[in-house]
């Protein structure tokens, strides 16, 4: 599916209900599997979501049906945190045996040191076609070692996929990070998660420590924070609007876990005030942009990055962004996406191993087509540039992964959008 945004001017004042964070949730479906008197609620309806809860109840029902007998074959698609932490958890589900799978995609992003790490606390694990890559091959059993250590400038998701199977193990878990920790926000939102259901953890001096617990007494609900990776599209588009406009979000708090919500403070400097008022966020131009340049370091944030290099071509502003690493290996290399895009669109992009630079650009071309690399974050990063020009967005149901109303809710706020 094609899609052309016209250029178009969002109403004056807006109001969108976003759905549950994807981190969040993801890590809270894990938990929920592993003590089952976990209720939750606002939960993400993207494709990885779906994708992670559907995996869990099909080894739960087969499990069930034939229990240590058949291999079940699970295909997870694009969703790069399920692969990370169905990994984890399916190492622990005694008698099991799982063929974890994904997309032609997925079958390139490393895997290796999740499965050493695994490896060093007892897990069976082996290769179906390639050395360090999906498919993997899972045979569940109890994990008895209790020290792991791994480089600590990883994807978190490697971290938090050991962190979440932890109070499981017979003997818990000692975690110890090697070197400068990336996206430290995200381990810090899993280990929040677990104190919130009772677990006792620490994480002092890059060791991890993290105690047993076999059962939750007591039934929990915890309501799943709105998603503040989705919400930064929003940002970008009161960016690129005229002085006045506002968009309410729900549901959001102010002391998120989410590293991600940064952008409230980034986005300041964009002329954007963010009011946090019943468990919504206000977002409001009260400015121009002043900015002749941007500068981010995004080590524990970024997913955002797509976004801010978006809005600063729109604004006709400079930026370097550092701290992006982890972002090769993604559901594309994004940091070759943003440049091949950005410079179809006539502006001056480099890219190095873990950063982006874009210089100044007085003009935007239009009527371009925007190629999205099976990448639902391409795809809604460069959507706000329809307020500046005709935009046409390639494989534009790419969405989903994350945001299944996104252009339903850009249509509510004033897009003039068309399928061809």
């Amino acid at each position: 599916m094609n899609l052309l945004l016209k250029s178009s001017i969002v109403n004056q004042q807006s109001s969108i209900k976003i759905s549950g964070s994807k981190s969040e949730t993801n890590r809270l479906l894990l938990l929920k599997a592993l003590y089952p008197n976990l209720t939750l609620e606002n939960t993400s309806n993207s494709d990885d979501s779906e994708v992670m809860a559907k995996a869990l109840e099909s080894l739960n029902s087969s499990n069930t049906q034939h229990p240590a007998s058949s291999i079940q074959h699970i295909d997870i698609h694009h969703a790069g945190t399920a692969m990370r932490f169905l990994t984890s958890y399916f190492a622990i589900q005694e008698n099991s045996q799982v063929v974890l799978t994904g997309s032609s995609r997925m079958k390139e992003r490393p895997i290796k040191i999740l499965v050493d790490a695994l490896r060093q606390l007892g897990a069976e694990i082996s290769y179906e076609e390639n050395e360090g890559f999906p498919p993997i091959r899972i045979k569940g059993k109890k994990l008895m070692q209790n020290k792991v250590s791994l480089s600590a400038n990883v994807s978190s998701q490697y971290i938090s996929a050991l962190i979440l199977i932890a109070p499981k193990l017979e003997n818990g878990l000692e975690l110890t990070l090697e070197g400068e920790i990336t996206s430290v926000s995200y381990i810090k939102m899993t280990l929040a998660l677990l104190n919130e259901i009772g677990i006792e953890t620490s994480f002092e001096n890059n060791k991890i420590q993290i105690n047993p617990k076999s059962q939750i007494p007591n039934p929990k609900s915890i309501i799943v924070e709105s998603d503040w990776s989705s919400a930064s599209y929003f940002y970008s588009i009161v960016a690129l609007s005229k002085i006045g406009t506002e968009i309410t979000l729900s549901s959001y708090k102010e002391n998120s876990l989410q590293g991600d919500s940064v952008l409230a403070e980034i986005y300041k400097d964009f002329g954007i005030d963010t009011i946090f008022q019943n468990n919504s966020i206000h977002l409001r131009k009260v400015k121009s942009c002043q900015l002749s340049a941007v500068s981010c370091e995004l080590n524990n944030s970024p997913d955002i990055a797509q976004t801010i290099a978006v809005t600063c071509f729109g604004l006709g502003i400079s930026c370097h962004l550092t701290g992006l690493h982890t972002l090769k290996i993604k559901e594309t290399d994004r940091l070759l996406a943003l440049k091949n895009e950005l410079e179809k669109l006539g502006a001056t992009v480099s890219v190095t191993e873990e950063s982006l630079t874009l210089e100044p650009s007085n003009a935007i071309h239009t009527n371009i087509k925007i190629k999205t690399y099976q990448d639902h974050r391409m795809a809604m990063a460069f959507a706000p540039l329809a307020l500046k020009t005709d935009i046409t967005i390639e494989d534009a149901e790419v969405v989903s992964k994350s945001y299944p109303a996104f252009w339903e809710d850009l249509k509510y706020i004033g897009f003039f959008i068309s399928e061809f």
